[in-house]
């Protein structure tokens, strides 16, 4: 099965996610080795780019919610815990109350 973001293809995970964001995941993430000067290059583009797309952070938030809901559903499964009123002790059975 191939996978085409506006009209390209993505051959492999690093390509979709490019293709998806619409920047190198590198820019957000950074690489190994990278110099205290290209760091602050790179930082100065991403600054650049959520200037000019405030709804980025918001999007990309949304695909890896997406992502982790189709691979691993049970992430979502959230059962509330019962929270006791301050000073009441659950009763046994056999217990005076």
């Amino acid at each position: 099965m191939r996978t085409y973001i506006g009209g390209q293809e993505a051959v492999s995970v690093n390509e979709f996610i490019e293709l998806a964001l619409g920047t190198p995941v590198e820019l957000w993430l950074g690489v190994e080795g990278e110099s205290e000067e290209e760091r602050a290059a790179r930082l100065d583009a991403a600054r650049d780019i959520l200037a000019e797309n405030p709804d980025l952070p918001d999007d990309v938030s949304r695909i890896a919610a997406q992502v982790i809901e189709a691979n691993a559903p049970e992430l979502f499964n959230i059962v509330p815990l019962i929270r006791r009123p301050a000073g009441r002790r659950p009763v046994r059975k056999g217990a005076a109350a």
